[in-house]
């Protein structure tokens, strides 16, 4: 019988250990955008400013935690992670003026979401937790 360690499991599949990795640095990069907002704060547009940093630190964490659910295979991260890449393809196209800035968007946005939709991920995070791995059933041949 095989030990599991304490709800995160050291055999989640490549492409959701990249999705999850790559979601985790989308998450600090709001964090970090959050805080150059607050430090560009000035009197005619405190409060565009002070809510434009608490939607990024407020994103940030959620996707944060998205990433950290999908590293543990919780499901319900995988709808937050799937919408911040749409969004994200979106922002791309708006900034496609700024080459470099679109193409990292769409490049990492696109990473993300190969990770998310591989079979494997998939089979992945719609896999119970609580169940028993296919190896560990006991026989129940004594009858």
């Amino acid at each position: 019988m095989t030990q599991r360690s304490s709800g995160v499991s050291s055999g989640n599949p490549p492409p959701l250990t990249a999705a999850a990795s790559l979601a985790t640095v989308q998450a600090v990069v709001l964090l970090i955008l959050a805080v150059l907002e607050t430090a560009n704060l000035d009197d005619e547009r405190r409060s565009l400013g002070l809510s434009t940093t608490v939607f990024f630190a407020a994103y940030g964490v959620v996707l944060l935690a998205a990433a950290w659910g999908l590293a543990r295979r919780a499901g319900w991260a995988r709808g937050p992670v799937l919408i911040t890449q749409l969004i994200m393809l979106g922002l791309a196209w708006n900034v496609r003026e700024h080459v470099l800035v679109a193409i990292v968007l769409v490049v990492a946005a696109l990473i993300v979401l190969a990770g998310m939709l591989h079979p494997d991920t998939i089979e992945a995070l719609d896999r119970d937790p609580t169940a028993p791995e296919p190896g560990d059933q006991a026989s129940d041949s004594n009858d």
